[in-house]
Formats: C-alpha cells, structure tokens, sequence
C-alpha cells in the first residue's frame, strides 16, 4: 500500500468492521494515526494491559482498552442508508463535500 495514500474517514465518524474477530460490528472513531494506517474505534479489538499504580490509576492491575486497528479493515457507515459505504466527494459551491456512493447523500463537509 502506498504510504502517501490518504486516509478517507476521520475522528468521530461511525464505521463498520469488515474482516477479523470484531467483524460486523460499528462503532466511532476515538483516534486517526496516520502514519501507522491505524485507527481505534470505541468498543472494537479490546485489549488488556496490566498497569502499575500510578497517579493516574491509583490502584493498578488489569485495564481493558480498545486498540488500534487497520484502516483497511473498517468501512464509513452512511448516516442517511446505514451501510457501509465508500466515500466519494463533490464540489459544492466553493466547498469539497464528502458524499456516500451508494445514496449520493452528502456526509459531511472536507
């Protein structure tokens, strides 16, 4: 995959998971992380780290999160049809849009 293609969604866009042990579930982008070509989404690959106490958690042990999964492997749910979709854009007056290929609806402004 080249390293310069652009990543088509974004932060607090509602995707679906295509391929692995979380497939057809959807939730909302938490982070974007360009230069790995990750994302993670809340509620999708948790994962379990063992802290040490800290200030932060004050008295340690298991802490379950979500972890980063690949771009490629997630697909923008359309907010008009819900499906999962790839994005298309158009020029709006002046304005690069987002649009769903499957209903032709603008998602949301670039």
């Amino acid at each position: 995959m080249d390293e310069k293609t652009r990543i088509k969604i974004r932060k607090d866009d509602m995707v679906m998971v295509q391929s692995g042990k979380d497939k057809g579930k959807v939730g909302k982008i938490l982070k974007v992380i360009p230069e790995t070509r990750k994302v993670i989404v809340s509620g999708i690959n948790m994962i379990k780290r063992h802290q040490k106490p800290s200030k932060k958690h004050q008295h340690g042990g298991i802490i379950e999160m979500e972890g980063p999964i690949r771009v490629d492997r997630v697909m923008l749910v359309c907010p008009k049809c819900n499906l999962p979709t790839r994005t298309g854009h158009t020029l709006l007056s002046e304005s690069k849009v987002r649009t769903c290929r499957k209903c032709e609806e603008i998602i949301d402004n670039v």
